[in-house]
């Protein structure tokens, strides 16, 4: 009853959701590719695939290093990715090109999932960090078609959330054939909202298996020396509403002993890139955007980067970054990418959506908690006058980054067996079926 309900919801709602994609579309174009996908429709795969999903584009660039190992382990099987937003299709097509196919997740309504199955006949469906959709595990399930939870986290507050739906969630993940858990406490909730202990495991976080790579740190030289000019550099990645505020009250404070810095506000949504821009022109900030200065001038306080997948390069480009989503409640976002990068890292105090990563690079040393705008000021000013402070978050950062890798391989250790068995779908498309 309670799957019938909700599958009747989902049909329901869909339009209103399509509705939106197109109203956003009028800002971003990207919004109005491939719309059929979202129904479920699109080509049919060659051969049964590997499918990975990743819902935006902090999961996908997690996700790369996981793609390129289990390409290299099964180099003949086609690999789909999907995601839900255009940020994440669009990060997915500069990591991978046209190596595998990348699609917009449908709707979880029967038919829209029925569809997607039937068109990329998955092996095995590898879902990133926590996506628990009732309709598409059901029909995974019931095709024979293995799921495996990868890098899995869930909230506290959400176990008593997905407890009070009762069987809906409690079947999704019970179907899982993996739940390959970040944590000792995640594989707990996961087990306290249905999941079977036998198939639980701790496998931990793929973010810390990030490999960006000398190209990335290059291109961050790159920038530094012909785009940013000799100036000192400090970026506020991923902002959010409410969040470009503090950050330039920061900026403003810190500009009054040190008049030629630069700051490069990078907001996490292109469909808020107009309104960061006009925040900044009412502030009476000058400023430039990426999309249209050949170079910063050397009069503006701020690069508002208005492109998308630039962030990590930008990273390696700055003198100290703070990682947006955590000013406000948002949850933070990734503190590994400029760790990784050798950049000392800066943060809020929300940060539940990496919060054990979170606290234990804080107490490490790795990373600098602030609560406000006067905070923010006085963490930067630190590490960029201070160069012993900033080597010191830095190492220990990357320390603490090295420490904790291996969790990719592990992982495609365990889903390995579970690609190479037999395939128990037995709902396969008919010859001739649209």
């Amino acid at each position: 009853m309670m799957r019938a309900i909700y599958s009747l919801l989902m049909v329901l709602l869909a339009p209103a959701a399509f509705a939106i994609v197109l109203l956003r579309g009028f800002r971003d174009r990207a919004y109005w590719e491939r719309p059929a996908e979202r129904f479920g429709w699109g080509r049919r795969v060659p051969a049964p695939a590997l499918w990975l999903h990743a819902v935006s584009l902090g999961e996908v660039a997690a996700a790369a290093e996981l793609v390129r190992v289990l390409r290299a382990r099964h180099p003949k099987t086609p690999f789909v990715l999907t995601t839900a937003t255009p940020t994440g299709r669009a990060r997915a097509r500069s990591l991978f090109g046209d190596d595998i196919d990348i699609r917009f997740l449908p709707y979880d309504t029967p038919g829209s999932v029925r569809r997607f199955l039937d068109r990329i006949r998955p092996r095995v469906a590898i879902i990133l960090e926590t996506e628990l959709w009732p309709n598409l595990i059901g029909c995974c399930r019931r095709r024979g078609i293995p799921v495996v939870f990868a890098s899995a986290r869930l909230a506290a507050k959400s176990v008593s959330r997905y407890r009070r739906l009762g069987s809906l969630f409690r079947d999704a993940v019970a179907a899982s054939a993996l739940i390959a858990a970040q944590s000792p406490e995640d594989a707990e909730r996961f087990i306290a909202v249905g999941a079977e202990r036998a198939r639980t495991r701790v496998v931990g976080n793929v973010k810390f298996d990030m490999r960006l790579g000398d190209a990335v740190l290059e291109k961050g030289r790159q920038l530094r020396r012909s785009y940013l000019g000799s100036r000192p550099v400090w970026i506020a990645g991923s902002t959010h509403g409410g969040e470009e505020e503090q950050v330039l009250a920061a900026h403003s404070k810190l500009r009054l002993a040190c008049p030629d810095l630069l700051l490069l506000l990078v907001p996490r949504h292109p469909q808020r890139f107009e309104s960061v821009a006009a925040l900044l022109t009412r502030l009476g900030i000058v400023f430039d955007r990426r999309s249209g200065a050949p170079s910063v001038r050397p009069d503006a306080q701020v690069l508002l980067v208005d492109s998308v997948g630039e962030l990590a390069a930008l990273y390696a480009a700055s003198d100290a970054a703070f990682v947006g989503g955590s000013l406000v409640p948002v949850g933070g976002h990734n503190l590994l990418e400029p760790a990784v990068l050798g950049v000392p890292v800066i943060t809020g105090p929300y940060t539940a959506n990496s919060k054990d990563i979170a606290r234990r690079l804080i107490d490490g040393g790795g990373a600098v908690e602030v609560a406000d705008s006067q905070a923010l000021a006085d963490a930067v000013r630190r590490l960029l006058q201070d160069p012993e402070a900033r080597a010191r978050a830095v190492r220990s950062a990357r320390d603490f980054v090295d420490a904790h890798r291996g969790t990719v391989e592990r992982l495609a250790d365990l889903i390995d067996p579970l690609i190479r068995a037999p395939s128990l779908n037995q709902e396969r498309v008919p010859a001739g079926r649209p």
